[in-house]
């Protein structure tokens, strides 16, 4: 009994008010249609980063993701980062090493890329990327790498970035692809939006809302009535979680 307890697995979300998260479903299932016997996931909900070290205390903890507020904040507590994480700071996929190590890494990146390029076929030459947290630095990565002019949309003034009152007929026109990488309109806040001049879209916008809960927010449901294409985040949060796992069992 005890050499199969200590070869269980353990698996999780690191986030704050996380109990509508995708991941532990998707694991679950996961480790049920492949039989994984040996392996669960579980949702750490903390009130506060500093919590993290009991989590990593846990026995048989073999791989974490993380999802906000805490992609930046858990930075601090890795001994090493990828090279993508490091350029972003944020880290949403942490494993543990069999020589006591820890190491932060960022699959949202490969999530976003990979979603993005199977649904639009002409790149943009400008896009908008609505909200400046952790989420935006994973789609401000795949743009400098696809070569896509991009600018942060920010409800407060800042450096690099465009208030949203700032937003008019000429900022519209010239960014065809919008992504919601905040968490407005996130359920239960399912009435709430970004707030842009929608009725300046058009059938040549492309809109991307890494929310997948609900499936189709107002952000979305606005552009499609505008005849936009859209897409939710559920197929990055896929390819993430899956690319995720590789790199825990590497």
């Amino acid at each position: 009994m005890e050499s199969k307890k200590s070869n269980f697995k353990r698996y999780g979300l690191i986030g704050n008010n996380i109990s509508y998260s995708f991941s532990k479903g998707y694991f679950k299932k996961k480790f049920e249609t492949e039989n994984l016997q040996d392996c669960s996931y579980e949702n750490f909900d903390l009130d506060q980063i500093e919590a993290l070290e009991k989590v990593f205390a846990q026995k048989n903890i073999s791989g974490l993701n993380v999802t906000t507020p805490y992609k930046r904040e858990v930075v601090p507590f890795l001994n090493r980062l990828s090279p993508t994480a490091e350029e972003m700071n944020a880290v949403n996929t942490i494993k543990f090493h069999q020589d006591g190590s820890i190491s932060g890494h960022n699959t949202d990146v490969h999530g976003f890329e990979k979603s993005l390029l199977e649904i639009i076929n002409t790149l943009p030459k400008k896009a908008l990327i609505l909200g400046t947290g952790g989420a935006s630095s994973a789609v401000a990565y795949v743009f400098k790498k696809l070569k896509i002019e991009f600018s942060y949309v920010s409800r407060s003034p800042r450096e690099n970035a465009i208030q949203y009152e700032a937003i008019d007929k000429t900022v519209m026109g010239e960014h065809h692809l919008i992504v919601n990488a905040s968490p407005v309109g996130t359920f239960p806040d399912i009435k709430a939006m970004p707030n842009l001049p929608y009725y300046l879209l058009t059938k040549d916008h492309f809109l991307y809302d890494l929310i997948y809960n609900p499936p189709e927010t107002r952000f979305l449901s606005k552009g499609k009535q505008r005849g936009c294409k859209i897409l939710n985040g559920l197929k990055m949060l896929e390819y993430q979680a899956e690319k995720s796992w590789e790199i825990w069992n590497q």
